[in-house]
């Protein structure tokens, strides 16, 4: 079985880096593992790595499709099965690293099968939908499912939709259903590494990586996006970062205001990332000090990799 390791942590914790300087170390190339990288021209906002970096390592997965389009868990594990197989067969060891917690729980044991759609009950909840508009779907999921209307927008009427059609159809949350989803075989040989950072850390990490966005940009990133014929998918603009922007740009709220709901808002992303986290119980944990160069963190976890090392340079 192809072995694959995993490179996950919270947003802002320097996964990125640290990858790049393992790939280095053991002759392997990157499988983004991240839902927003892979669109076009979503640069500065995704934090993307940079046109040197990929110069230096082969990343993967990045640059898949226009930002007005689409994109399904599916899709994605079809591409990262693709460039497994290229970077197995080219003799290099792939390092899927990223924070996509849905992307690495479907690229490790597969994706989630849900019940059957019910046409009757679908056909009903659009009319309703038609009706009274997403945001009442959205208030009875959250009566009935408030961790799937947590994180689904009251404006994503495809995704309101089937979770109450699969309680309606089953009696149960689709959360509940999505928490039993794996036990079984896993699609690889998996290891999984992962970084941990002191929360007051990680949050300066965070507002400084606020800054250096604003520095590079992200507003003018946004305002090229929207300006573009098919604009961005309902799922690319509700991106941290790219919301809080256009929300902006569309005269709701100042520019600082902006970047101080993007600090907020990323550091929320960080705390639902830790708890999807806790489910998986066989993550080898490297606590990572705040002084400590992505060098020396990718060298402590070089061990943890298995067969297939570089030689030491």
């Amino acid at each position: 079985m192809t072995k694959l390791t995993f490179i996950l942590g919270c947003t802002a914790c320097g996964k990125g880096a640290v990858g790049r300087a393992l790939a280095q170390r053991v002759g392997g190339q990157i499988i983004s593992v991240d839902s927003m990288k892979v669109y076009r021209h979503m640069d500065i906002g995704t934090a993307k790595p940079s046109a040197e970096a990929r110069a230096q390592v082969p990343h993967h997965c990045i640059d898949l499709v226009e930002p007005g389009e689409g994109f399904s868990v599916a899709q994605y594990v079809e591409h990262a099965d693709r460039a497994v197989a290229a970077v197995t067969d080219a003799g290099d060891v792939p390092l899927a690293v990223g924070g996509t917690s849905l992307y690495i729980k479907a690229l490790s044991e597969g994706l989630f099968e849900a019940p059957s759609s019910d046409p009757n009950v679908r056909a009903a909840l659009k009319a309703r939908a038609a009706q009274d508009g997403p945001a009442a779907l959205h208030a009875e999921l959250t009566q009935v499912d408030p961790e799937a209307a947590g994180r689904i927008h009251p404006n994503d009427q495809r995704r309101i939709v089937r979770a109450l059609e699969v309680h309606a159809t089953t009696g149960r949350p689709i959360t509940e259903l999505q928490r039993q989803w794996g036990g079984g075989p896993r699609r690889y040989a998996c290891v999984f590494l992962g970084l941990r950072r002191d929360k007051a850390d990680l949050h300066r990490r965070i507002n400084a990586r606020a800054k250096r966005m604003a520095e590079l940009g992200l507003r003018d990133e946004v305002a090229a996006l929207l300006a573009k014929p098919d604009g961005l998918s309902m799922q690319a603009a509700q991106a941290v970062g790219y919301a809080e922007m256009i929300s902006h740009l569309q005269g709701r709220c100042t520019l600082d205001e902006a970047l101080e709901r993007i600090k907020i808002n990323t550091r929320r992303l960080a705390k639902k990332q830790r708890t999807w986290h806790r489910r998986w119980r066989d993550v080898v944990w490297f606590d990572v000090p705040p002084d400590e160069p992505p060098d020396r963190t990718a060298e402590r976890m070089r061990p943890q990799v298995g067969r297939g090392l570089a030689p030491p340079g």
